[in-house]
């Protein structure tokens, strides 16, 4: 039987471990990415290109990723 923790991980050709930073490293920057987003949707004269920037790096990073696996086969959604 797979290991459900390891399967997905080892499909990217990464450790447990490195999947873990990885995709929690992701998902903190998207978090403060969107807290910075909600904050300038107020406050329109604060973190007035922090969003996008965000976007763009998360975005030019994930590409690299891509890179390393089918892309077909395991899309980022």
């Amino acid at each position: 039987m797979p290991n459900i923790f390891t399967k997905h991980p080892h499909e990217v050709d990464e450790t447990y471990l490195e999947h873990l930073a990885t995709a929690g490293g992701f998902g903190l920057r998207m978090t403060l990415g969107g807290i910075a987003c909600m904050i300038h949707a107020v406050l329109p004269f604060l973190f007035v290109n922090t969003a996008s920037r965000t976007m763009c790096a998360l975005h030019k990073k994930m590409n690299k990723r891509v890179d390393k696996v089918n892309w077909e086969r395991h899309p980022i959604i």
